[in-house]
């Protein structure tokens, strides 16, 4: 698959507006991100973060704005934007009675993946993620976590242009999160995009290029993690995050 250019603009989102009856979960949200960039969305649950991510990846209409992923209109081009990316959901999308392999591989062939090029691939991204002993185990006996990793395996396994990972590392353990964090560096260093939503803080910090903090569906600030420390006198994210909505992001329920 052709690599977007450095630089070049990978998504750009005007005026979004998504509703659902009398809700408003994204409210004329505009923002763009670079090729080559890991953009970090962050916001507490209910913000508007994964609604975003599923206009984004085609998955629903917005109401109003507009949105294009690699110069094709979410709206009118729906096919061509899932042809060119791969999502890692906030709540994993998998066929329980699959092993992890299978479930790997199915992705594969969906997307037309030479078989020498799917085995290597699915072999790589399972081990990576710890998971090559369990790979022939069906994913209904998987733990929590072990979902997670299949889940993120799935979404990058035919080499999408963009990779929208919404809160890839809820549930793992310390290391399937740093090897998480080292795979999504990688994606950088091969020229891919990554939209990232996660409540860790640290995540954001140690993985985003720039930062978008979002609350109740609005786009509240913009700029790379350092800056927006800086400009509101802050130590880290989640404190800059306290100062403008006198809240944390990641709230106990």
């Amino acid at each position: 698959m052709a690599q977007t250019h450095v630089n070049a603009q990978a998504i750009r989102v005007v005026g979004l507006v998504k509703r659902f009856e009398d809700v408003t979960a994204v409210d004329g949200l505009s923002f763009d991100v670079e090729a080559g960039e890991i953009f970090g969305l962050l916001g507490p649950n209910g913000a508007g973060k994964s609604t975003t991510i599923n206009i984004l990846s085609g998955l629903l209409e917005p109401t109003s704005g507009k949105a294009t992923v690699l110069g094709h209109d979410v709206r009118s081009e729906p096919t061509q934007v899932k042809e060119r990316i791969g999502v890692c959901p906030q709540e994993p999308s998998f066929f329980p009675y699959l092993t992890g392999r299978e479930n790997v591989e199915l992705i594969a062939d969906l997307h037309l993946m030479p078989k020498k090029e799917r085995r290597e691939r699915t072999d790589a991204l399972l081990g990576l993620m710890g998971l090559g002993e369990a790979a022939s185990r069906i994913v209904g006996k998987y733990s929590g976590g072990m979902v997670r990793r299949t889940s993120l395996a799935m979404a990058l396994v035919h080499e999408p242009e963009i990779a929208f990972l919404d809160e890839p590392t809820a549930g793992m353990d310390p290391q399937s999160r740093r090897a998480t964090w080292d795979l999504i560096r990688s994606l950088k260093e091969r020229g891919r995009t990554v939209i990232l939503t996660t409540h860790y803080i640290e995540e954001a910090e140690a993985l985003a290029d720039r930062v978008g903090i979002i609350d109740n569906g609005k786009l509240i600030a913009l700029d790379t993690p350092g800056a927006l420390m800086e400009a509101h006198g802050a130590e880290n994210l989640e404190e800059v995050f306290i100062k403008l909505t006198g809240r944390r992001i990641r709230e106990e329920v």
